[in-house]
């Protein structure tokens, strides 16, 4: 048996990464931005078949580890829909309720501090200004591409800090 302590970590994204938010992006659309109902909307997301499988795949050999841009207060909704997916148990990173830093800074921070006592195999996001910082920080990433990219969630991850 092996301890899990000693196994790799594969890190996974959430939204446009293992969830669809394209239901949820009319929220991101208004002036102001309804980043409320943006985040309530998101225990509807669907699942999207790339990530789940390949989440389900990493799993047979690494610890799963979800690094999301989601504030603290999504963690109850954040949790269930990860059950209701059939998704492994892991650690949940969140960014706190009032951080607005770009998501490419506090998801590296992450990586970093888990990095230091543990192995990680490999990155999954669909961020690419986080993927590219990831890349240059010496971490095997992989780009989730399988969802058509959302021109207001890139400012929202970027500019606001939101997600």
């Amino acid at each position: 048996m092996t301890d899990s302590n000693s196994l790799p970590l594969a890190v996974f994204d959430l939204d446009n990464t293992l969830a669809d938010t394209a239901h949820r992006q009319r929220f991101l659309e208004t002036k102001p931005r309804d980043w409320d109902g943006f985040f309530a909307a998101a225990p509807q997301d669907p699942p999207i078949a790339e990530g789940i499988a390949l989440v389900l795949q990493s799993a047979r050999e690494c610890e799963v580890v979800y690094l999301t841009g989601r504030p603290e207060r999504c963690r109850r909704d954040t949790l269930a829909w990860l059950a209701a997916q059939g998704l492994p148990e892991g650690r949940v990173y969140m960014r706190r309720n009032d951080d607005r830093r770009p998501a490419r800074r506090t998801k590296l921070e992450i990586l970093r501090r888990l990095a230091r006592t543990r192995e990680i195999r490999v990155l999954v996001d669909d961020d690419e200004l986080v993927c590219e910082d990831a890349e240059r920080a010496g971490f095997r990433v992989v780009r989730a591409r399988w969802t058509a990219q959302s021109a207001e969630l890139k400012v929202a991850q970027e500019r606001e800090g939101r997600t």
